[in-house]
């Protein structure tokens, strides 16, 4: 099987302070990581298609770092539950 490699070149984070934005980073990261192992996942994602805008809904945001890590993480999910075909 092929690898993916993700590159996200820009990630606009206002309203989030140095550490909370460091945690929503390593959230988010983690989450797709593990969305990407999953060898089913993958195989989904190999087939070309285009996704112009994904529409995640309402997302919880509780205050702090771990609200912040807990945010990305979240986030990261929607994204893999919206990339299935």
């Amino acid at each position: 099987m092929r690898s993916i490699r993700l590159s996200i070149d820009r990630l606009v984070l206002r309203g989030f302070g140095p550490g909370e934005q460091r945690a929503l980073v390593e959230g988010l990261q983690d989450e797709l990581s593990r969305f990407l192992a999953d060898p089913s996942a993958r195989r989904e994602w190999s087939r070309s298609r285009r996704t112009p805008v994904m529409k995640l809904g309402r997302l919880p945001l509780e205050p702090g770092v771990a609200g912040a890590k807990n945010f990305g993480a979240d986030l990261a999910r929607r994204i893999g539950r919206g990339l299935k075909p």
